[in-house]
């Protein structure tokens, strides 16, 4: 009797499980289905946009420019801060760390941003289209373009200067195959069905016992770099059309940064966009606790590699390029920026931050700065303000700390889908 009894509760937690599982999936593609009838809409009336936008800044932004540069073009006698840029921001690469800095420029010196509707991201994972863009209308510019899209470049050159700066980070495949797998974990049906603590050794052993292409989320699984730039994510690493995409993206990339060089990718970005090195001071934001990393052992990495053999492509050939930046740019002079960065990093984490670094999601006090959580877990760090530090530095340091939901909110952005989903995520799991 005691065996029939574990076995019947046993049985109720897998039907409560699947239950829940069912609901959520059914409330993700409901989210997805509210968040594209624009986008038809449009396609159905064929509105026709000039694939450049006629650009007109503001009064107060000429004002601040012209000090700007002035103090910028003393130091180098030609260098002007870019503002007009597109940052292609990819999934599990650091990207988040990287959208701070860019808020932080674009509020300070009053840029216009094209911001989502209802959400943190323009309708992913359905292709860009200008009618995702709150407040769109044919003709209108903005200056910079940053949240989480799928890439189409047709779209987006209609919001920006035919001028502007297009950069994006990559990170290594197998890494950020790792990231991926587990913090999309519960939204992926098709990991549901592997059990026990290796889960992610499990799926590499035999990637198609558990992958189904286009199934629900499915492409969190593989190749999820070459997917957010808007390409097949199943293509064989070896198809022309990968190729032909890598070279479409270098034509339309200024700048490709990787998350693995991160101190040297700002520098180089600092360089590009002319920018001073106090836009490029951070803090690390959406960094997993330690405990929830799966450590790849050589041959793991060398699965999750060969696997998403497109994105290993793709990674490979942009490392190089990076690489031959950083030596144009000068070894040495790198070095030294690098060295000067994580100076001035060191110094506002001792004035910003309560003991220094990041904690774990129960011990931080003020829920404006609680970042975003996956499915079920609490696994994402995070900080806690300093008191009593000096009022000159204490925005700074808040707004360096700031999680993303929070500072779109904080830049106007009603984020009502994102939200609704939150609160159901937290209620059920």
């Amino acid at each position: 009797m005691l065996g029939f009894g574990v076995r019947k509760r046993q049985c109720k937690s897998i039907a409560r499980r699947l239950a829940v599982g069912v609901l959520l999936t059914s409330f993700m593609l409901v989210l997805h289905c509210l968040s594209t009838p624009a986008a038809q809409q449009v396609n159905q009336q064929k509105v026709t946009v000039a694939l450049s936008c006629s650009h007109h800044l503001s009064q107060t932004w000429v004002h601040n420019l012209t000090n700007y540069s002035q103090s910028r073009t003393s130091l180098s006698g030609e260098c002007v801060p870019t503002v007009d840029i597109m940052f292609m921001k990819t999934h599990k690469t650091a990207s988040s760390t990287l959208l701070n800095i860019i808020f932080r420029f674009g509020e300070k010196h009053g840029l216009k941003f094209a911001f989502p509707k209802g959400r943190n991201d323009f309708s992913y994972p359905s292709p860009f289209l200008c009618s995702h863009v709150k407040d769109f209308q044919p003709g209108v510019c903005f200056n910079i373009l940053c949240n989480h899209m799928r890439f189409n470049g047709h779209e987006v050159a209609k919001l920006l200067p035919a001028d502007a700066a297009y950069f994006t980070i990559l990170r290594d495949p197998a890494e950020l195959f790792e990231s991926s797998f587990h913090y999309y974990s519960r939204a992926i049906p098709l990991t549901w069905g592997i059990h026990g603590d290796g889960k992610l050794a499990e799926f590499l052993r035999e990637p198609m016992n558990y992958y189904t292409p286009g199934s629900y989320n499915s492409f969190y699984l593989k190749n999820l770099l070459f997917f957010d730039f808007g390409f097949d994510n199943n293509l064989e690493p070896d198809h022309p059309l990968v190729e032909r995409g890598i070279q479409t993206l270098s034509q339309r990339f200024q700048l490709v940064l990787m998350a693995e060089h991160f101190e040297e990718s700002l520098i180089l970005l600092k360089d590009t966009l002319c920018w001073t090195m106090e836009d490029m001071l951070f803090f690390k934001l959406n960094a997993r606790k330690d405990s929830s990393v799966s450590r790849l052992t050589p041959a793991l990495r060398a699965k999750a590699r060969e696997w998403n053999g497109a994105d290993w492509r793709l990674y490979q050939h942009f490392n190089a390029t990076f690489w031959a930046k950083v030596e144009a740019y000068g070894w040495t002079r790198m070095e030294q920026e690098v060295k000067e960065l994580r100076r001035r990093n060191a110094e506002m984490a001792a004035m910003c931050i309560e003991g220094g670094g990041a904690v774990e999601a129960g011990l931080i006090r003020d829920t404006d700065l609680l970042p975003w959580q996956p499915v079920g877990e609490n696994s994402i760090l995070g900080y806690n303000l300093r008191k009593n530090i000096d009022p000159k530095y204490r925005e700074l340091c808040r707004k360096m700390l700031t999680p993303e939901i929070q500072y779109l909110s904080e830049l106007g952005v009603n984020l009502w889908l994102t939200r609704l989903w939150g609160w159901l995520k937290d209620t059920i799991f």
